[in-house]
C-alpha cells in the first residue's frame, strides 16, 4: 500500500515537474519571441483595419473624382470652357489612372468644340502613345484621332498606322477601325480595299446589328459600282 502511495506521489511530482518545465519553456519562448508575436498580432490587426480603411478611402476618393468630372462636364455644357478645362487639367495631372485618361479625352472634346483642332489632336496623340494609359481609353483616343484626321490632309498611311493595330484582335473597337479604314480606302479610290474592310465587318461575330447592316449596304453599293 505504501509503495502504491509513493508511486502516486512520484507520479504527481513528475507531473508537477513536467508542468513547471513546460511553463519554463513557454516563458523562455515568450522571452525570446514575445516581441515578434506582439508585432505579428499588431500587424494582422492593422492590416485588417487598414484594408477596411483603404476600401472606405478608395470609395470616397472615386466619388470625389467622379464628382469633379461631372462638374467639369456640366461647365462644358454651359459653355464655361476655361473653368471646365481647369478642372479637367488638374484631374489629368493629378491622376494616372482611368480618371486622368478620361479627363484627357474630355479636354480634347473641349478643344474640338472651340475649333482648337491642333491642340485637341495633340492631346489625343499623346494619349494614344501613352503605354501607361488605360488600354480602352487609348483605343478611344485612336478612334477619335483617326476620325479627325480623315477630314484633314493627313496621309492614308498615317491613318492606317493608327487604326490597323485595333483590327488585329476582336476588341470592341475593331469593327469601327475597319469602317474607318474602308472610308480611307474610298477616299483613295481603292474600292477593293474598301470592300475587304466592309466584308470583315459583315463577317465579324461581335458586330452591332446597325454597323453590320451599314457594312452590308456598302458591300452591295461597291459591288454594283465595280460591275
Amino acid at each position: 500500500m505504501k509503495k502504491a502511495v509513493d508511486t502516486l506521489k512520484n507520479d504527481a511530482l513528475l507531473k508537477e515537474i513536467e508542468t513547471d518545465l513546460k511553463n519554463e519553456q513557454l516563458k523562455s519562448l515568450w522571452d525570446q519571441y514575445g516581441l515578434f508575436i506582439i508585432i505579428f498580432v499588431a500587424l494582422a490587426l492593422t492590416a485588417a483595419v487598414s484594408f477596411e480603411t483603404f476600401k472606405t478611402w478608395s470609395a470616397k476618393r472615386n466619388q470625389e473624382l467622379s464628382n469633379a468630372y461631372a462638374v467639369a462636364v456640366s461647365l462644358q455644357n454651359q459653355g464655361r470652357f476655361d473653368e471646365s478645362l481647369s478642372l479637367l487639367q488638374n484631374l489629368a495631372k493629378s491622376q494616372h489612372g482611368v480618371y486622368g485618361d478620361i479627363a484627357r479625352l474630355q479636354i480634347a472634346n473641349i478643344y474640338f468644340e472651340q475649333d482648337k483642332n491642333t491642340e485637341a489632336s495633340d492631346v489625343l496623340q499623346q494619349l494614344a502613345e501613352d503605354s501607361s494609359a488605360n488600354p480602352q481609353m487609348r483605343d478611344i483616343a485612336i478612334i477619335k484621332l483617326a476620325s479627325y484626321k480623315l477630314d484633314t490632309d493627313a496621309s492614308s498611311e498615317e491613318i492606317a498606322n493608327l487604326l490597323e493595330p485595333l483590327t488585329e484582335d476582336s476588341g470592341v473597337w475593331a469593327n469601327v477601325a475597319h469602317e474607318l479604314l474602308a472610308m480611307v480606302a474610298i477616299k483613295d479610290g481603292d474600292m477593293n480595299a474598301a470592300l475587304q474592310q466592309y466584308q470583315a465587318i459583315a463577317n465579324a461575330s461581335n458586330v452591332q446589328d446597325k454597323l453590320r447592316a451599314r457594312a452590308q449596304d456598302m458591300i452591295a453599293i461597291i459591288n454594283n459600282q465595280m460591275q
